[in-house]
């Protein structure tokens, strides 16, 4: 089985989060690969830009998620590790810039929640979603 080293961002604009959907037809969350030596927190937004090109700053730590799926093209296992992060981008402008998303976009996180393929980045987005709120509102009572 190959392990993989992931990294990905949770982007929200005000009560909107960025989704993109796969080759597959799977809404999901944006993340890639990132090499032995890279420090997840500081790849993470350069992952999500590399996808769709939105800029965005890390806020803080989401949490990590691990699946496994059978790769056609390498014959055997994959497990992608995934550390996820709490992003924030300063508007909803993307623009696709991977083969293997045939869309994106910022939606409400309600409609978000609906529309994600998969169970653990429901809950990832919807926690993701509440701490988010509260470092908003932590920033501007300072």
């Amino acid at each position: 089985m190959i392990l993989r080293r992931c990294a990905g961002g949770i982007v929200f604009y005000a009560n909107k989060v960025l989704i993109v959907k796969n080759d597959k037809g799977e809404w999901t969350i944006p993340k890639g690969k990132i090499s032995e030596n890279d420090i997840a927190s500081e790849v993470a937004p350069q992952k999500v830009k590399d996808e769709v090109e939105v800029e965005a700053k890390v806020l803080d730590m989401a949490g990590d998620t691990m699946y496994e799926f059978y790769s056609k093209t390498r014959h055997q296992k994959v497990c992608n590790a995934i550390m996820w992060y709490i992003m924030e981008s300063d508007n909803t402008e993307y623009n696709i810039n991977d083969e293997d998303i045939t869309e994106a976009g910022f939606f409400k996180v309600k409609d978000a929640l609906d529309m994600l393929a998969h169970n653990k980045e429901k809950s990832l987005v919807e926690i993701s979603y509440r701490k988010f709120k509260d470092l908003k509102k932590n920033s501007t009572n300072n």
